[in-house]
């Protein structure tokens, strides 16, 4: 490999895999930094069984391996390491890997994700793919005909609420004001659905269970009693954070971080930085449309480097 990378892939998970797999099968060899978390969400998610082509579904960390094995079957040179530093001021651009190493690129691909966001409760990270989840979506048909809670006050939890009072016998939502944030329309939603209880001031204390969910603890924050709600499912739909932080000052973001691309491509503000997956998506947020941005990034940035006549 010369001493610039054609392609230089930052973060792992089904938008940076998919970006490596076009990108390696075009001739442009690649380089992916894995990140802080190699495999992205996915490799803590227990079963995926809405990506297309596993009609038996598959363990989240099994897909990310296979994926992995693909870029790399093609000649993407992946490696361990997250980007600390960039400057995307001058040509090539140059990305610093674990605050030491410097690394020259004639492209980017932005696959970084976004980090769910929790609650920070022990009993949450211990029962995590054991009941507790960030994404209703990828989760809910898991409890069909159960009882489940979902833990925010936000459009987040409101949709996430009614999303599951269309597959869970009950819904009860924990809101720790007296009122929600959620956009009108989506409360009125939330309030007009039947099977959708919402607790006013109300915190949770722990989520219960040994190897499963089975119960939540909550107090009432007005009176200061606790009480336990019965549930095999809780969903923290307090919103995610995008991972993309080191690109501010340089890429064009909307208030909550996520980078802004081109309509109808992956094209950022900058010429030859390229956006996928949940860096720049804050309303899908699925691994399939992440594999589908990141294929997308891989031609955007092979028809760049052709047009700029570097390749």
């Amino acid at each position: 490999m010369s001493d610039i990378a054609n392609v230089l892939i930052l973060g792992s998970g089904p938008a940076g895999y998919t970006a490596a797999i076009y990108a390696a099968r075009a001739g442009l060899s690649p380089v992916m930094y894995l990140g802080d978390q190699p495999g992205g969400q996915l490799t803590i998610t227990n079963d995926v069984e809405n990506f297309p082509g596993y009609p038996d579904g598959i363990n989240g960390p099994q897909m990310m391996m296979d994926l992995q094995k693909q870029a790399e079957r093609f000649g993407t040179d992946t490696r361990y390491g997250l980007a600390t530093e960039v400057d995307f001021s001058k040509r090539p651009f140059e990305v610093k890997i674990d605050d030491k190493d410097i690394l020259k690129a004639h492209t980017i691909i932005i696959s970084t994700g976004a980090s769910a966001k929790w609650l920070g409760l022990e009993s949450e990270q211990r029962l995590s793919g054991k009941g507790v989840s960030a994404c209703a979506v990828c989760d809910g048909f898991f409890f069909r005909n159960q009882e489940v809670v979902v833990v925010g006050g936000g459009d987040t939890a409101a949709e996430e609420a009614t999303y599951l009072s269309k597959l869970c016998k009950k819904v009860h939502v924990l809101v720790r004001r007296d009122e929600m944030r959620a956009s009108k329309i989506m409360q009125k939603r939330v309030m007009n659905t039947e099977n959708i209880e919402v607790h006013w001031n109300t915190l949770t204390k722990e989520v219960l269970g040994d190897d499963i969910v089975t119960g939540v603890k909550v107090e009432n924050k007005l009176t200061g009693e606790e009480s336990i709600i019965n549930a095999t499912g809780f969903f923290v739909a307090i919103g995610h954070k995008p991972n993309t932080d080191i690109f501010k000052g340089f890429l064009d973001m909307d208030e909550n971080g996520y980078i802004k691309t081109k309509p109808g491509s992956t094209y950022t503000n900058i010429e030859g930085i390229f956006a996928s997956g949940d860096a720049q998506d804050h309303v899908y947020r699925q691994a399939v449309t992440a594999a589908g941005t990141g294929c997308m990034a891989a031609l955007d940035a092979e028809r760049w480097l052709t047009a700029q006549e570097i390749i």
